[in-house]
């Protein structure tokens, strides 16, 4: 049990009478499977994620089994120890590193007496707390439901209690607790307002479409850096903080170019282990946004020695998605604090090194983004019949520097257009003069 540390730092924040849950991180080692790091490293994103719910981490165990117990996940004695070391931490809660089922929820807060979640859970109490959009919120009640539901046969002290603190929170809990009987309506009628709120987005994005957007959709592991570099991209502000899943809504924020064309940049929900089915299912309309996009731009914290295996998740994720054949350009983030890159993170072709801290690599970043968007400006020189004039408005919409002089055989336009546009002006094209 490593305790010392994090059980101090929670009494300190209990003396400045805010409230804050101490939380027991409890993992599973499956080391027949040669699961040991990777169950280890698992266990300390868990406890990143309940610092990001708000709470303390004031201890963590770890068990070695070849499978977990059907009745409480690390089997009776180890329960009993968890019991024990809750009593001395002072620990508010547990926290499981997997999914849990109703019974063994149930059986464990029985033995131990104290509050008892997962990982699905915190991550989904997470999401409650961050999501500010009236569509992520329905997300997130919708998988907060289909969570529970199947779980309601079995679950003891976790379905008795309201609002609070971490695992409590979220608009599914009140209505959950109030009318279980009706949970299957509630369901149905978050599925019908998210298909209204589905529409919508269609239609934002067939405007993208209809306008000849070019969409390039900034995924990655969360707390990558995505926002922070479409904040610098785009010249915006998004909410960026050093904290898993700061951003839940996606934001599209527009990239000016130099020859006049914009890039719409989409800033989506980061991945992370684990991530929970129903979570997937709720957000599937908002992950699309990753495959609907022309280009993903995959942001990889290359200062986190999981750089490596957080790749992978996101690359499952994305071929999850359908997205996995998108033409891709893979982003290292965060240089400016490593000393050493690692052999992968090699500025060229399609990879970058960069620093959204202090603007390292983003000009590359920026010039290959421009490269693969179709329509550049090319000089054109046009003499418009007057049965035309209304192609000048048009004209201007999809060029620079558009000059126009109105004389006897029609309108004398120079300028630049893009090159994808050059078809619908053909037929008034001046060769030879001025191109």
């Amino acid at each position: 049990m490593e305790s010392m540390k994090s059980d101090r730092e929670g009494k300190e924040m209990k003396e400045t009478g805010k409230p804050v849950d101490r939380a027991i991180v409890v993992g599973l080692d499956l080391s027949g499977a040669g699961d040991a790091e990777e169950a280890d490293r698992s266990l300390d994103e868990l406890a990143e994620l309940v610092r990001a719910a708000g709470g303390v981490v004031v201890g963590r165990m770890m068990q070695r089994r070849d499978s977990p117990d059907s009745a409480t996940y690390v089997g009776k004695g180890k329960t009993l120890e968890l019991k024990s070391a809750g009593d001395s931490l002072d620990a508010d809660l547990l926290v499981f590193d997997d999914e849990l089922s109703g019974s063994q929820i149930r059986n464990i807060e029985e033995i131990v007496g104290r509050r008892t979640i997962d990982r699905s859970m915190l991550i989904l109490d997470i999401f409650a707390l961050r999501a500010a959009s009236r569509e992520g919120k329905l997300q997130v009640e919708l998988a907060q439901l289909q969570y529970r539901k199947s779980r309601l046969v079995g679950m003891g002290v976790a379905m008795s209690r309201l609002g609070g603190g971490i695992g409590t929170r979220g608009p599914g809990e009140s209505k959950l607790e109030t009318d279980r009987r009706h949970i299957g309506r509630r369901i149905l009628a978050l599925k019908q307002d998210l298909a209204t709120v589905g529409d919508h987005r269609d239609r934002v994005r067939s405007r993208r479409r209809g306008g000849e957007a070019f969409v390039v959709a900034v995924a990655g592991y969360t707390n990558a850096g995505k926002s922070s570099i479409v904040n610098r991209l785009c010249g915006v502000d998004l909410f960026a903080e050093d904290m898993p899943f700061a951003t839940l809504d996606p934001t599209a924020r527009r990239m000016p170019l130099e020859d006049g064309r914009e890039i719409v940049l989409v800033d989506t929900v980061g991945f992370i282990r684990k991530l929970p089915h129903h979570l997937v299912d709720a957000f599937r309309s908002t992950l699309e946004e990753v495959a609907q996009a022309d280009v993903v731009v995959h942001v990889v914290d290359v200062s986190d020695p999981e750089s490596g295996r957080q790749m992978e998740i996101v690359e499952s994720l994305l071929t999850e998605l359908g997205a996995a054949a998108l033409p891709r350009l893979t982003v290292y983030n965060k240089a400016d604090r490593v000393d050493l890159l690692p052999a992968a993170a090699k500025t060229g072709g399609s990879t970058f090194v960069v620093s959204a801290l202090t603007g390292e690599g983003l000009d590359a970043l920026r010039g290959a983004i421009e490269s693969l968007a179709p329509g550049g400006l090319v000089p054109v020189h046009l003499l418009l019949p007057y049965d035309k004039a209304g192609m000048v408005d048009w004209l201007h919409g999809h060029g620079r520097g558009i000059a126009t002089v109105y004389g006897e055989d029609g309108i004398d336009v120079r300028g630049s257009l893009r090159e994808d546009c050059l078809p619908d002006v053909a037929p008034w094209r001046v060769e030879g003069r001025g191109e």
